[in-house]
């Protein structure tokens, strides 16, 4: 058993032998005049004047169009065959991200609508089908000078700047069709139970009209072994079962997940009609647990210190999108070189395979939305439509060990003041625990925080004296204003949750043609090593603070305070930057 098919799989934990991909030339137009509409661009023979590479925006260089320019509304359409096992099966269209609204019509007729740019939607186009040839025509609209808009960093203004990059519009992720039988497993909820020895697999199921016997099989193998099989009589539109793992101990750590042992289970599901096999799904899970015992951050029980990096996954040519599922494996490694046992995705929902490639190389990971800049109430609504969309998407990684809904106030600009933003923080810490019972929330990362299960400061200071200070003591922590920032707000006060300084350093060095800025400025290889040191030393040493979250990865755009180039080259040997990271 593997644990997906192929490697440009987009789907690595719920993977199917049978699927076809989208991706590559489609027919492309700009519709800044908005005749598409007035024309019924859709069911038009003609073909759109240009050409562009999906999945890379039109934005990016490997769209083969870079035009950075403002083009809100954008068209694409392309033709496809089914292959002839196809025929008599669903035939699902499915879209890992289109940013911001999407409308896809199959031969003329409108298949599916979705709002939201970070998260995936699709659509059954069996009855839309046709003999032959078929004809998929997509209709994109974003909002870029929309600061309502959950955006990430994506800027409202024509060209870069400060920490806001080049705007992405469009598809920007894969596109592709599986072929299912009428009865299919439709999705799976895994959660790890260490302390009990088992995986919890809660089951959602398609089934006929017709009632015919339906069963589920599920195999689960570690390292090659069988480890143990379980038969389900689906009787119902979900099912839920709690499978015990033989072979799992405490005294060494036997199966856990974790960044020095990425342990991960492979599970495969048979679902059988009538005693034939109609769909066979291939996944995997880690065991793993993320606590807080007596104040401390603990996982698998034990008291852990996070050595995170801020990650902005951001690449020279492909922009939101990685150029190869190669590029998205090596900023993992290079992560975990530099001796982190984490990142924190900023302002961005990641593609799957980032967080495949963190479950299987073993790195943390703490999920983060692409927010807005300015609230509204319309905003409100459309943010926690892709917030629960996104913790939908990726509760089974093992890697995700924290989700952050909301990023220094970004969209909640008043909260300090506005009770009704308050609200808002508040709900979304809420209704993620409702979501997700099993890993911490942050309310807000960096300052102005509600009930959160974290205590996450975000502090620029450089100067190692001063760090020093600051994080010798919880009274002295909590009494500080690192960016000039309450760091409560609505009534709340630290109430003892493990602390982290969730961005820090950001230090400026130029070893790249691109020009920029950072927080401070290094001048030579010497100096950049010592102001690494200065700041996180006395993070290593603080004895209270749990974690940290260096600023940043890569250079991006007009920043320059990564710790690789854009192109991923290392501004130090990495080596020396590890012995830096881990305190050696």
């Amino acid at each position: 058993m593997t644990h997906v098919y192929r490697d440009d799989y987009p789907r690595p934990q719920f993977a199917r032998k049978e699927w076809m991909n989208l991706n590559g030339e489609w027919e492309f137009e700009f519709d800044d005049e908005q005749k598409g509409d007035r024309e019924k661009w859709w069911e038009s023979k003609e073909s759109l004047s240009k050409r562009i590479q999906v999945p890379f925006a039109f934005q990016s260089k490997l769209s083969g169009i870079a035009d950075p320019d403002f083009h809100d509304l954008v068209w694409y359409r392309r033709t496809f065959e089914l292959p002839e096992k196809y025929k008599g099966k669903k035939v699902i269209i499915h879209f890992g991200a289109v940013d911001y609204e999407a409308s896809v019509w199959i031969n003329g007729q409108l298949a599916v609508t979705h709002s939201g740019g970070h998260t995936p939607f699709q659509a059954d186009i069996t009855n839309l089908l046709q003999e032959g040839e078929n004809v998929v025509v997509v209709r994109a609209q974003d909002y870029s000078t929309d600061v309502t808009l959950p955006r990430g960093k994506q800027y409202w203004l024509k060209d870069s700047a400060s920490i806001f990059y080049t705007r992405t519009t469009g598809i920007w992720q894969t596109v592709w069709l599986e072929a299912l039988s009428s009865a299919h497993i439709e999705k799976m909820r895994m959660t790890p139970d260490i302390d009990r020895k088992q995986i919890e697999i809660k089951t959602f199921f398609h089934q006929n009209e017709v009632k015919s016997r339906l069963q589920l099989k599920t195999k689960i193998e570690f390292k090659g072994r069988l480890v143990a099989e379980d038969t389900t009589i689906v009787t119902a539109s979900t099912e839920t079962r709690s499978i015990r793992l033989h072979d799992f101990n405490d005294h060494g750590m036997g199966g856990w997940w974790s960044p020095e042992h990425p342990h991960l289970y492979d599970v495969s599901f048979e679902l059988l009609q009538d005693g034939t096999v109609v769909d066979q799904v291939a996944s995997y899970f880690g065991m793993r647990k993320i606590s807080i015992e007596n104040g401390k951050l603990c996982l698998n029980n034990r008291p852990y210190f996070q050595r995170l990096v801020l990650d902005q996954g951001y690449f020279p040519d492909g922009n939101l999108t990685p150029p190869s599922d190669e590029a998205i494996k090596q900023d993992v490694e290079l992560t975990k070189a530099m001796g982190f046992n984490g990142a924190r995705k900023h302002q961005k929902l990641e593609d799957p395979r980032y967080l495949y490639w963190c479950d299987r190389l073993g790195l943390l990971v703490y999920s983060e939305a692409a927010n807005a800049y300015e609230f509204s109430e319309q905003y409100a609504q459309q943010f926690t439509q892709e917030w629960q969309e996104s913790i939908e998407r990726d509760y089974n990684h093992p890697s995700i060990i924290g989700w952050v809904p909301l990023n220094e106030s970004w969209g909640v600009p008043n909260i300090l003041i506005d009770e009704q933003q308050q609200n808002h923080a508040l709900a979304l810490y809420y209704l993620t625990k409702a979501l997700d019972k099993t890993r911490p929330v942050v309310s807000n990362d960096g300052w102005e925080m509600t009930k959160t299960d974290l205590f996450n400061i975000h502090d620029y200071e450089w100067r190692k004296e001063i760090l020093t200070e600051r994080y010798q003591s919880i009274e002295n922590i909590v009494g500080a204003m690192p960016s000039n920032r309450e760091l409560t707000v609505g009534g709340f006060s630290y109430e003892g949750q493990p602390v982290i300084v969730s961005e820090f350093g950001g230090i400026a060095y130029k070893k790249s043609d691109w020009e920029g800025w950072g927080y401070s400025g290094a001048e030579n290889d010497e100096d950049y090593a010592n102001r690494l040191k200065s700041v996180v030393t006395p993070l290593l040493r603080s004895g209270v603070v749990q974690g940290y979250c260096y600023t940043q990865l890569t250079d991006v755009e007009q920043e320059i305070n990564g710790l690789l180039t854009y192109d991923r080259v290392p501004k130090l040997p990495l080596d020396q930057i590890r012995n830096i990271v881990e305190g050696k």
